[in-house]
């Protein structure tokens, strides 16, 4: 028999199963996996342009949802005129006369606090935009990611950070820096920034087009301004960016056998003496005023978990030793309760004038979604919860009898468990 004197291809890393098809071809792939030469890549925004990058990264935005740009198009809106808008958006992608829309701020509500967080909000068409250049970029920086990082990360999660961290803390790291950096999307420094992209992106055009997305004007009310700071939080490219200026502290951590674990702007670091945790506190400190941030003076702390009592937050958990049982446990944190509860609240009314059928076809896929993320809480607090959401659905009942106030007496027999 012959032997065919064409070599085997290689297969592709499975690694990368996640990657946009339409950009990432086998060769490209297997170029990521080897590396470049240089460690640097180049003619990058062809690819952003491609027609098929362009409408895989439509369908993502419309699979996001989300509310309309400046502009009032919305998802179907655009889809309406399709062709029209993705072929003006490629001819200026390739021509290099793009320009994104200003962003419209909106503000919402942070948990168990009297500020705002400011939201902004891109076109659908910039949208798209930024999702075909996350579709080219993220395997680039992702190859080279520390494995501390789990925000916003194919693959990873925050169920993923957050076993790591009770996996540490069973193995005896007690000493916890709690660090919080102080709105941390809004102040990354723009030119350091890209930078740090121009050390694996040798596309002009690419950098230039990021610089776009970063110098994009904001319309708030009617007065518009441009930031000198920031990647604005609702961009869709603004995680990447914040995962990719944080990448060098993730190693410089890493690389020191000190246990960080980080979650987009949120991270705690494990260690196992007061003495490390002090020693740790003044690296990330000092790195972090370095590269243009700051650590908040009041929510950042060393939290000693060996003692009964001693909690922190991490990811909507409260990580906390039992005084009795001197076990690490987690509950929902406080605030994160205080929002799910406010959800629950507004649904089950006791003026309600949906029937009850509907009110728990509402209830349900919000309580599933809950139950899914804490599934880890302590015991106790899931069925303190589900007495209270119980009660709101009979109050509802005890109102349609013309009995007054909250649920109570015989109302658990009336409408018992079961029902």
């Amino acid at each position: 028999m012959c032997k065919s004197t064409k070599q085997a291809e290689k297969p592709v890393n499975p690694r990368w199963e996640w990657v946009e098809s339409t950009v990432w071809n086998a060769n490209m792939l297997r170029a990521l996996d080897e590396g470049v030469k240089g460690g640097k890549w180049f003619s990058l925004i062809d690819k952003v342009y491609r027609r098929a990058n362009l409408d895989s990264a439509f369908a993502s935005v419309k699979r996001n949802g989300g509310a309309p740009g400046i502009d009032s198009v919305s998802v179907s809106r655009y889809e309406q005129e399709y062709e029209h808008y993705q072929e003006t958006l490629q001819r200026e992608l390739q021509n290099g006369q793009y320009r994104p829309k200003p962003l419209r701020r909106k503000y919402i509500e942070k948990a168990g606090s009297r500020e705002m967080r400011p939201l902004s909000i891109p076109t659908v068409r910039d949208r798209t935009v930024q999702k075909a250049v996350v579709n080219v970029l993220e395997p680039i920086y992702e190859r080279d990611f520390a494995p501390t990082s789990y925000g916003f990360r194919p693959g990873r999660g925050c169920k993923d950070a957050l076993r790591e961290v009770e996996k540490q803390l069973n193995g005896g790291l007690f000493w916890v820096v709690d660090a919080d950096l102080k709105s941390y999307f809004d102040t990354i420094p723009h030119q350091p920034l890209i930078q740090r992209l121009a050390e694996k992106i040798s596309d002009g055009r690419m950098l230039e087009l990021i610089e776009l997305f970063l110098k994009q004007g904001v319309m708030d009310g009617m007065k518009e301004w441009t930031p000198e700071n920031g990647t604005p939080q609702g961009g869709v490219i603004s995680p990447l960016l914040a995962n990719i200026y944080l990448d060098p502290l993730d190693w410089k951590m890493h690389n020191n056998k000190h246990c960080m674990i980080r979650y987009a702007d949120d991270f705690v670091i494990l260690c196992r003496s007061r003495e490390e945790a002090d020693t740790v506190m003044a690296i990330a400190r000092e790195w972090v005023n370095e590269n243009g941030l700051t650590l908040h003076p009041e929510k950042t702390r060393i939290v000693d978990m060996s003692q009964a009592g001693n909690n922190f937050d991490f990811l909507g958990y409260r990580f906390f030793r039992g005084g009795r049982s001197g076990r690490i446990a987690r509950l929902c944190r406080s605030k994160s309760l205080e929002k799910f509860k406010d959800g629950i609240r507004e649904k089950t009314r006791r003026n309600n004038g949906c029937s009850m059928d509907a009110i728990v076809n509402q209830l349900n896929p919000k309580l599933q979604g809950w139950y899914n993320y804490f599934k880890q809480v302590k015991l106790s607090q899931l069925r303190e919860l589900d007495g209270w959401i119980r009660r709101r659905l009979r109050s509802i009942m005890r109102r349609r009898h013309k009995r007054h106030g909250i649920s109570k007496g015989a109302d658990h027999q009336r409408y018992p468990k079961s029902w």
